[in-house]
């Protein structure tokens, strides 16, 4: 089948056939392709007088050119995204840390994970605060965050196989319809 020419397809080859050329963003001489130059301009690049580029779909993925309902529109040729997110605080969903305790007495010296805060026997540290009531507040420093505060960036890239993007430099002229 006879490719239109600026017609774009995945190949599994490493190089590109006869008639194709890669999308890897290389310049080309307008003379050489006058019929793809005026399917595609400088979109890609290019100076517009002697040059223009090929698509650069190297570590792209393509999407298609106008607005879907409740997305933002999107211009042929335009570069949006990015490798790699920094989420920042405030676009986490809230959370809270809860210490669930009981006022009884503790019925074990030794710490589990499924045992709740109780009353000790012994005074340990004596602060003179006796049968304790209720919820009681704790200091900023008793309960902090753990883990990295840092913001880091973190790999942003859904599963992948790698393919070449080839572009038809020869075909047939596609007539609008």
């Amino acid at each position: 089948m006879t490719p239109y020419i600026g017609e774009i397809r995945l190949f599994a080859g490493t190089y590109a056939p006869v008639g194709w050329m890669l999308c890897n963003g290389q310049r080309v001489n307008i003379s050489d392709f006058q019929v793809l130059y005026s399917l595609i301009g400088t979109t890609y690049g290019g100076d517009g007088r002697s040059d223009f580029a090929l698509p650069d779909l190297r570590a792209q993925v393509p999407i298609g050119m106008g607005q879907a309902p409740g997305l933002t529109p999107r211009l042929i040729g335009q570069k949006v995204g990015s490798a790699s997110v920094t989420l920042k605080p405030e676009e986490l969903p809230g959370h809270t840390h809860v210490i669930n305790a009981t006022s009884s007495d503790a019925t074990s010296a030794a710490p589990a994970s499924d045992l709740l805060l109780a009353v000790t026997k012994e005074n340990f540290y004596d602060n003179g605060a006796r049968n304790p009531t209720g919820k009681a507040a704790l200091s900023p420093q008793a309960i902090a965050p753990s883990g990295n505060a840092a913001t880091v960036a973190h790999a942003n890239i859904m599963p992948t196989v790698t393919m070449n993007y080839i572009i038809a430099m020869d075909g047939l002229y596609p007539s609008q319809g």
